[in-house]
């Protein structure tokens, strides 16, 4: 399969399942509304909205959020040229998988941003869901809307030793960050180029075109 193929299937797939999910979510549940994954207490689907990044953090308030929607826009284009330049020159499919992980995650959280003030009615917090392209208009404006978060996962929570720096003796709770597909494609495809680095950079196929390119190069006059 060419890699071009390959990169292709991983972005439009993950923006599939991210956009399935966050549509349904907000057409299915209230704001704060949670259950459990396969009747476990520690995971679970949550519904929350942020104006800000990844996992829930904030930037603040209207010019924060249309700065972070010009930052991911920008850097979305950059990564988007980078895949092609990497295509170009015949990258392992691992380190092409990974940043096709990173740029369908941001688009993923791009596109939230950029149009689902347009397209979705505002959330109530107290019963009731969202109506998806409402006869009164949308919530917000262009680059002006909520990123959908809804994976939750606290599996423990105690107490800060009271030798703990600065927190101690205070509750804590992992994980509490409540994320999204996009966000976990992101983690996943930084995670694979910082593990697999070596492998990925020197792969033979790499090591192939360097000699290549040695090989084919002209004499020194």
């Amino acid at each position: 399969m060419k890699r071009s193929t390959v990169v292709i299937l991983v972005i439009f797939l993950v923006l599939l399942i991210d956009q399935a999910l966050k549509i349904w979510i907000k057409t299915n549940l209230s704001y704060g509304q949670e259950f459990f994954i396969l009747e476990q207490e520690w995971a679970r689907i949550h519904f929350v909205e942020n104006n800000g990044m990844a996992f829930g953090i904030s930037l603040g308030e209207e010019w924060g959020k249309l700065l972070l929607s010009v930052f991911r826009i920008i850097a979305v284009s950059f990564l988007g040229y980078y895949l092609t330049v990497l295509i170009k020159e015949k990258a392992s499919f691992g380190l092409l998988v990974s940043f096709a992980l990173i740029l369908a995650g941001a688009l993923g959280n791009i596109i939230d941003s950029a149009f689902y003030g347009i397209i979705f009615s505002e959330t109530p917090y107290h019963g009731g869901v969202a109506e998806l392209f409402p006869e009164a208009g949308g919530y917000g404006k262009f680059l002006y809307g909520k990123v959908v978060d809804m994976f939750y996962f606290p599996m423990f929570s105690g107490n800060y030793p009271d030798w703990f720096p600065f927190w101690a003796g205070q509750k804590f709770l992992f994980f509490k960050p409540v994320f999204n597909v996009a966000d976990s494609a992101i983690t996943l495809g930084v995670i694979n180029i910082i593990l697999f680095q070596r492998s990925f950079f020197n792969s033979p196929q790499n090591k192939g075109d360097i000699i290549d390119q040695i090989e084919n190069a002209p004499d020194p006059i």
